[in-house]
């Protein structure tokens, strides 16, 4: 049986290439270069360390590149320039503050050349990459139908299997006893063969509500552990975040008052970690509630909404209104990222509507998170379920890779503007 390696195996077996071509063009031609050009041998040794440090940001950079891609609706090509450029800026710091002798020529031509080498390449695997997924009946055929890179098939017998398969998705909890002995000879020939709910949450980034799904761990709650050295991590940024921009904090919130009569912040009670409501702090966008209106209707925002103010259309769209919640994130009562909170009176409303919807309140709510950079506002139940479908996939597979994800889609977001209103 002639079998195609998994497109994301092929890539990984490729990174020697990748890694040897980005340091002969991006380390030593520049070193080199630089060495013929030295008017004195003394700048050797430093010419020799920076050599060697660019070595290790290139390949933090690539280990940081290809952790991030593992996560569904990646392109590769978008997240060159953040990755490399982290992996860069560690090793500056490191160096500035070690007081370390580097070469700048060679150092600032490593990251660009690096940029450019591994653009190229991951573009080059992007145009290519199409994932061929075999289905065992009696799963739908048309489950991955939409899904972007993914090409699916029916397989009719377990004794013929196309040769350009990828991989093999089949329910795993009840497998047709015909195909029993197919599966594990597809898994010993070196074709992936996936549980269809673990392939489509892989593949979609989204955690369907067929039933309440434990986390990596094994488990419904989220290990202690890593909620804490979130917590820390939460507090130590939302600390230096505040008092770097508190003066421009000020200047905003004094803008808001010149511009429209009322308060500066907005306060509002949101549903927050395990069902206990917060108030929550943002800067204020919208013009003094109107008593009459009802709360629920006073709690959505929908697209031209006439309350919203002219400085408030700004702040919206570039996410400045949501900083005052670093008061919330030093009180313990948000995350950087997590499940956005909803007002308190939209949340008893979908808890009502929407099965398993209390589950996002078991990790702290955040500034930004999955389902924000994925989908953005929404409003309608229907809407809210696709969202809570997102969240679900956060709190099953969260960890530093997705928050890193998270932070560079949020970037990309408040430049685009998608989803703010």
């Amino acid at each position: 049986m002639s079998v195609t390696i998994r497109l994301q195996d092929h890539r990984r077996s490729k990174i020697g290439y990748q890694l040897g071509g980005g340091i002969l063009l991006a380390i030593v031609v520049p070193t080199v270069i630089r060495y013929f050009f030295m008017a004195d041998q003394e700048g050797l040794y430093q010419l020799l360390f920076t050599m060697v440090c660019s070595f290790f940001a290139m390949l933090l950079g690539v280990w940081i590149s290809h952790s991030i891609n593992t996560y569904p609706g990646v392109e590769s090509t978008s997240y060159v320039v953040p990755a490399i450029s982290t992996a860069y800026a560690i090793l500056l710091l490191v160096l500035i503050a070690g007081r370390f002798p580097y070469n700048r020529a060679v150092l600032l031509s490593g990251w660009g050349v690096s940029i450019v080498w591994f653009f190229v390449i991951y573009s080059s695997v992007q145009r290519r990459q199409t994932l061929r997924v075999g289905i065992v009946p009696p799963c739908d055929a048309n489950a991955l139908q939409g899904v972007k890179g993914v090409t699916t098939f029916l397989l009719e017998t377990p004794e013929h299997l196309p040769a350009a398969v990828d991989a093999v998705m089949a329910d795993l909890r009840i497998p047709p006893s015909e195909w029993d002995a197919a599966l594990a000879d597809y898994a010993l020939s070196g074709i992936p063969v996936y549980h269809l709910k673990h392939l489509k949450e892989s593949l979609t980034g989204r955690v369907e509500l067929e039933h309440i799904s434990e986390s990596n761990f094994g488990s419904l709650s989220p290990r202690l552990s890593v909620m804490v050295t979130k917590r820390i991590a939460d507090f130590l940024l939302a600390l230096s975040v505040g008092v770097v921009l508190l003066p421009f904090l000020i200047a905003v919130g004094l803008a808001i008052r010149a511009t429209s009569p009322g308060p500066a912040l907005f306060r509002q009670k949101r549903m927050g970690h395990r069902g206990n409501s917060f108030l929550v702090y943002k800067f204020r966008t919208m013009t003094v509630e109107d008593p009459s209106i009802e709360a629920r209707s006073a709690a959505m925002t929908q697209d031209g909404d006439k309350r919203i103010t002219s400085i408030g259309q700004f702040l919206r769209r570039t996410r400045i209104d949501e900083l005052p919640q670093i008061i919330n994130i030093l009180r313990g009562e948000m995350s950087w990222i997590g499940p956005r909170p909803e007002a308190l009176v939209l949340s008893q409303w979908y808890e009502n509507e929407i099965p398993f919807y209390r589950y996002r309140h078991i990790i702290l709510p955040g500034l930004t998170g999955w389902a924000q950079v994925n989908q953005g506002h929404v409003t309608n139940v229907e809407d809210v379920t696709e969202k809570l479908y997102y969240d679900f996939y956060y709190i099953k597979y969260f960890s530093v890779w997705l928050d890193l994800l998270i932070i560079i889609k949020t970037v990309r977001t408040i430049i685009s503007g998608h989803g703010a209103r």
